[in-house]
């Protein structure tokens, strides 16, 4: 690479420059290389050269184009990357003619080397077509035993390290493919070979075959049954394995101890039924790790110390018991050493023992208990960020672990832990808080949680496990006093889980914990008030209100002096978070105090008192919103409900103002609090006193000036209610009913309210009652009172929804009646009747079998003119019966295809009728060929487009609308190579619009011709166009390439954000230990070390520093502390240097954040651009007025871009002439200037509008004096002149 910057001086006049014009010449003049390669042409080489006839023969097939089958890229990293099974085409007439039509899918990967430029690829290459040809040459069925004895019988034949390679990286793919009894039966040769091979390159410079072999040998290992590792030889091989995890290479030492771990968890006698409890060379892995770390650990650097931690974080958790006793003693005791790297790799180790959960015969609980006890002499420093996190998240570990084996045990070492972690909360690091925090919540949730039922109620005085929870929640609750105002809301997160974990048993110890709570949340300023209502609320859910206001009483009797209410707070938290808790507690605590406030209020606004009478109205009504929550799941129903059944009702009838509260209880109660047989039969006792009121308060009218009474929630309570009503008491509910409707005196608004309850009655009603209420409606079916006509269809559109029942067997036993009915009242049907009607049909016919076709058909009209009908729903009902109808025409015939064409015939006679006709029966082709995409045919799409395109010369707007819909809907469902063959149709057929139609649907037709262009190519579409149209394309151009330019920018931008996110250091946050602690080792080759920049390698001197804490002030540092080891920092003390954290929002300059709204559907489209089938469909039926909000939020987001895609123009005026800005300058004065009159006017807030005149020091020039002195003659001179007006004017108004 040639060196940057200027050429010595007077070289530049020596150089031979380009003429102008000729810098692309070919064939220059000077050719001196060529010069010299002609003349030793014909000479020998001096020494004897690799250059052969076969290797120039090699070299020619290699680089022939005969085995360019197609294009694939280079692998990032030689044979490592896992890749698809390549497109192959059989090559005739090459050398490597065995390997482009292997047929053996083991080697699938090396078809990706083909055209790599890499030699060791080429080498591959060329090695697996010469086996693949020998074994066909003696008739071999290439299996994997076959290459495994080619491929052996090749590396004992190979001498250059490229071959050994290449064989080695074949061999160690074909190896796992092997049948296990050939690999035992040929593993004293094998190994042998093996073992040879790595003695001869284990001192050779290259590492490509050491580390192939190197897994071959692992392989091998793997697959050996039991018995083999008996003998020394198979140990023995182990061990050579074992030897190269501390080798100098990186990539051989990875190979070598992924290849341990693969032995020792991955062998196949591991998961065979007499599996042994441990691999049989863990012991002598274990030794040797041992033995490896003691004899490098004192050493400065401690390289060898830390290859093995990296062996041992992942095959620790495979030791026996013993073992990984003296493997823990080990790493305890090389963390002596103050070594950062050293101390965090052995706490991964550490991690990874405990997070893999082993069984006691790997890690009993004496010895977990052991290591966590140990651990705490290792306590880095609070203000050691990195290693506090590391040592909070592998104690969190191994206590779950300990519980996990002995329940008393582990229980019995979280106390101290707790303690621990809650002094972390002091750090001055938010992320140790945040940490700390997270620990506790787990070790509660998983420890604590699982064992609450067992260990029973919790006193201060109860011994065993009980007293360490209380321990615990004690260490939890001092976090509560101002040491620890700072971390707050911390604590407050942790009393909500332990009140969520340990409230139900743990609630006599929390009673003083809940009164310290409600002391703090009255102190002045308290910030967290969020956090401790969640707390409290967490409390109330789990102990139950009782016992919480046992503890911190409301202070609510109706006789307070004062109306502070110090404590109202309580209810709202109450309301939020009560459920299952006793029904009788509301009874016999709130409702008595509800109705002493009540009369108090009541006494307060006799007597004039409004605001105190509204203040204690304001209370009543809060302890009544608590009676949903008490209706949540109570546990009591059966014995609470009959007290509190009789002042329920007399609320709903009574109270106005409680209505909603109470009707929303009853609901509740019904849906969330009858799962018990006995719960559900006592509240349905009560249905002959509840379900009577709610009639009668549904069926009265409102008075002139009174408040409307909440109808549709009193319907909601009574539909609810009549699901657990006894049929018999309905069937009654509805006669009375159907005599109310039937009664000459009904007014109409009675006869409209009844038909409503009618409606909810008729589901819940058996089969005689249902028939006679048929009877009663039909009349009304056709009925010319709209309202009462419509009634009457919803009252048969819930009798022909029930899925099952009474109500499913009459439309099944009257289906003939029903169809005839509904026939019969189509021509006397209102418009606003048209939506239970098209709704009843809808469930009619999901009930027909073939035998009623010509039902279906009479229907099609009807159905087809309804897609226009003014309400929403009956045109959304219309589309889905017309799909209903398509989906029963193909459960009549066989063959779908068949039976939709004959379907969809009985829709085409609308296209040749009226207007109306016509534009609704596009719209419902439009809409199946949408629903039935998969089931149309090509030539049945094929032939609507065609009619479709000759309804585009239409004269009528409506037609011309459905049409380019349906034009719409094809371009996004049909096939590109179909829909190409109609190209020419449609342009020529839209290139014939009238002027009026081109104008009026201009939005439409762009979109259109967007999609075209996208699909098709702008040449096409503007060559098939006439030239008026040639305009709208270019734009058309122009806004998608700038569109695309936006996007690449938009995701450019992103990736450079994710690319600085990536260099950003690690902050230490997540679960697992790997995104804790720093790595100990770099597995960067030698070429990738020396090209690493300064920045780099001064990061990577300072992950291996360590710094020394003084003592505080003159105090001089006593290193024979037992807790000197906390003053040995990863982290340099001093005021933090961090960067500021970045939470993706950009800052104004006043440090405000800007935040902008997205939402889901705001995600960047694909680069053409294309809108899905949903969102088309969307667009298409919203033109109708059937729209869904999500797609009204997108349309109006999108609306500036569809109405002109052009950019605002970015140019701003400045300078002269023409670029002059052309806005007026605003002149001193002009906010004075009154809008209708002459003169100022006085503005409110403001200066008197006089003739101030503004500071200039240029008014100082001596040059400028009789200029100026012109200029305020004059500004006098017109005061004087308005003084004199104003005179005049005033002289006027005196006048008599």
């Amino acid at each position: 690479m040639g060196r940057s910057g200027k050429l010595p001086s007077g070289v530049s006049a020596k150089l031979k420059r380009w003429k102008k014009g000729h810098s692309s010449d070919s064939n220059p003049a000077i050719c001196r290389h060529r010069q010299v390669a002609r003349s030793r042409f014909f000479s020998r080489p001096s020494g004897k050269s690799d250059l052969t006839v076969d290797a120039v023969k090699l070299h020619n097939e290699l680089q022939s184009g005969s085995l360019c089958l197609g294009k694939s890229e280079a692998p990032e990293t030689a044979m490592e990357e896992e890749v698809d099974l390549a497109v192959t085409e059989k090559s005739s007439g090459t050398f490597l003619s065995g390997l482009s039509d292997c047929t053996n899918v083991t080697f699938s990967k090396v078809q990706r080397f083909w055209e790599s430029n890499s030699a060791a690829h080429k080498e591959i290459c060329a090695v697996l077509a010469a086996v693949t040809e020998v074994i066909r040459s003696q008739g071999g069925k290439e299996t994997e035993t076959e290459y495994f004895a080619a491929l052996m019988t090749t590396m004992e034949a190979v001498e250059s390290p490229e071959s050994l390679a290449a064989v080695a990286y074949l061999l160690n793919l074909v190896l796992k493919r092997v049948p296990s009894p050939v690999l035992i039966k040929k593993f004293s040769d094998t190994s042998k070979a093996f073992m040879d091979i790595i003695s001869a390159q284990a001192s050779s410079g290259s590492t490509s075959a050491l580390r192939w072999v190197l897994s071959c040998l692992a392989t091998l290992l793997r697959k050996q049954n039991l018995e083999v590792w008996s003998y020394p030889v198979t140990l023995q091989v182990y061990h050579g394995l074992l030897s190269f995890t501390v080798h100098a290479k990186p990539k051989v030492r990875k190979a070598a101890q992924h290849g341990v771990c693969s032995v020792l968890k991955g062998s196949e006698f591991m998961f065979g039924e007499k599996a042994p409890a441990h691999h049989p060379a863990a012991v002598s892995t274990a030794k040797f790790c041992i033995q490896e770390i003691e004899k490098s650990g004192g050493s400065k650097e401690a390289t060898t110390t830390l290859h093995m931690l990296t062996l041992l974080k992942d095959v620790l958790p495979s030791f026996p018991e013993g073992l990984v006793k003296s493997c823990s003693e080990t790493l305890l005791r090389i963390m002596t050493l103050n070594h950062v790297l050293v101390t965090a790799c052995a706490m991964r180790a550490f991690h990874s023992l405990f997070h893999a959960k082993p069984g006691p015969g790997t890690l009993t609980a004496e010895l977990n208990a052991q290591i966590i006890t140990a651990l705490y002499d290792y306590v880095p420093s609070e203000n050691d960020l990195q290693p506090l996190l590391a040592w909070l998240t592998v104690m969190e570990k191994a206590h779950i672990n300990l519980v996990r084996l002995q329940r008393d045990l582990g229980l019995g070492h979280l106390p101290r832990f707790f303690g621990t972690a809650v002094t972390c909360l002091l750090s001055p690091h938010s992320q140790v808080v945040v940490t700390a925090t997270q620990s506790l919540k787990e070790i509660l949730m998983e420890c604590v949680a699982p064992h609450m039922a067992s260990i029973g109620s919790i006193t201060s005085a109860a011994p065993g496990p009980a007293q360490y929870v209380t321990k615990m929640f004690r260490a939890v609750e001092e976090g509560l006093t101002y040491k620890y105002h700072a971390a707050w809301s911390s604590v407050l997160q942790l009393l909500c889980v332990f009140f969520e974990v340990c409230g139900r048993q743990a609630h006599p110890v929390m009673k003083k914990c809940l009164q310290s709570l409600c002391d703090l949340r009255l102190s002045p300023h308290f910030p967290h008030t969020a956090a401790l209502d969640q707390a409290l609320g967490a409390a109330v859910t789990s102990m139950g209100p009782e016992v919480v206001l046992q503890a911190v009483p409301l202070e609510i009797d109706g006789s307070e002096e004062t109306l502070d209410f110090p404590r109202s707070w309580l209810l709202p938290v109450i309301r939020d978070h009560v459920q299952e808790t006793r029904l009788g507690f509301f009874t016999t605590y709130f409702l008595p105090l509800a109705n002493i406030l009540k009369s108090k209020a009541m006494e307060l606004a006799q007597v004039g008192s409004t605001v105190e009478s509204k203040i204690y109205d304001t209370l009543q009504w809060q302890i009544w919103t608590l009676l949903p929550g008490f209706c949540t799941r109570p546990t009591d129903v059966a014995t609470s409900f009959k007290g509190l059944a009789r002042t329920l009702g007399t609320a709903i009838s009574e109270r106005p103002d409680l209505r909603i509260t109470v009707c929303q209880a009853l609901r509740t109660l019904i849906t969330k609090g009858c799962e018990a047989e006995a719960d559900r039969a006592e509240v349905s006792r009560f249905a002959k006193n509840f379900l009577p009121i709610l009639f009668n308060l549904y069926g009265q009218p409102v008075a002139a000036g009174d408040t409307p009474a909440p109808r549709r929630t009193v319907l909601e309570t009574i539909k609810t209610y009549l699901t657990i009503t006894e049929p018999q008491l309905v069937n009654g509910f509805l006669e009375k009913a159907s005599e109310k409707v039937l009664d000459p005196a009904s007014s109409d608004f009675t006869r409209l309210s009844v038909l409503d309850l009618v409606v909810a009655l008729a589901p819940h009603a058996d089969e005689a009652a249902i028939s006679k209420l048929y009877s009663t409606i039909r009349p009304y079916l056709e009925s010319k009172a709209h309202g009462v006509q419509k009634k009457a269809y919803r009252v048969l559109e819930e009798v022909c929804a029930s899925p099952q029942g009474p109500a499913a067997c009459f439309v099944h036993s009257h289906l003939d009646d029903l169809k005839q009915t509904l026939l019969d009242s189509l021509r006397s049907t209102s418009s606003p009747a048209k939506r239970p009607r098209l709704k009843c049909l809808i469930h009619i016919v999901k009930k027909l079998s073939a035998e009623h076709e010509e039902f279906i058909a009479a229907l099609v009209p009807e159905v087809i003119l309804c897609t226009k009908e003014v309400s929403v729903g009956a045109r959304k009902n219309a589309f889905a019966l017309l799909v209903e109808m398509g989906h029963a025409f193909l459960r009549f015939g066989s063959n779908q295809e068949e039976a939709l064409q004959h379907y969809l015939v009985l829709i085409y006679p609308g296209l040749v009728g009226a207007v109306t006709m016509v534009s609704c029966s596009i719209l419902a082709l439009t809409h199946l060929l949408f629903e039935f995409k998969g089931v149309m045919g090509t030539s049945m799409v094929e032939q609507l487009l065609k009619n479709v395109c000759l309804l585009l010369a239409s004269r009528t707007r409506d037609v011309v609308k459905s049409a380019l819909g349906f034009i719409k809907v094809v371009v996004v469902v049909m096939d590109v190579a179909h829909l190409a063959k109609h190209v020419q149709l449609v342009m020529e057929a839209i290139g014939k619009l009238s002027d009026d139609m081109r104008r009026h649907f201009r939005m439409k037709l762009r979109n259109l011709f967007t999609k075209f262009i996208r699909k098709f190519g702008f040449e096409l579409v503007k060559r098939l166009l006439p030239e008026e149209y040639h305009k709208v394309l270019v734009n058309i151009r122009k806004a998608e390439a700038r569109a695309k330019r936006q996007r690449s920018l938009n995701q450019a931008s992103m990736e450079e954000e994710e690319e600085d996110e990536e260099e950003e250091p690690a902050q230490g946050k997540g679960d697992s230990i790997e995104e804790i602690l720093a790595d100990s080792e770099d597995e960067e080759d030698e070429k990738q070390e020396r090209s690493r920049g300064k920045e780099q390698r001064k990061l990577a001197r300072q992950r291996s520093r360590a710094w020394l804490k003084e003592g505080g002030g003159d105090e001089p540092l006593n290193f024979l502390d037992p807790k000197v080891a906390q003053r040995v920092l990863a982290t340099q003390p001093g005021p933090g240097r961090g960067k500021k954290k970045d939470h993706g929002f950009k800052v104004s300059a006043d440090g405000r954040l800007i935040i902008r709204e997205t939402d889901d559907g705001d995600q960047v489209e694909e680069e053409d651009g294309a809108k899905g089938e949903k969102e088309e469909m969307a667009d298409l039926m919203e033109d109708v007025g059937v729209r869904s909000k999500k797609h009204q939020k997108l349309k109006r987001r999108q609306e500036a871009d569809d109405e002109e895609l052009e950019m605002p123009p970015q140019y701003q005026a400045g300078g002269s002439g023409i670029h002059r800005p052309l806005a007026k300058k605003a002149t001193l004065g002009a906010e004075y200037k009154a809008k209708k009159a002459k003169g100022d006017m006085k503005k409110k807030g403001r200066l008197d509008p006089y003739a101030y005149i503004p500071l200039n020091r240029t008014k100082l020039n001596r040059r400028k004096k009789v200029k100026l002195q012109g200029q305020f003659r004059g500004l006098v001179k017109a005061a004087q002149q308005g003084s004199q007006a104003g005179h005049k004017l005033r002289r006027k108004d005196r006048r008599p």
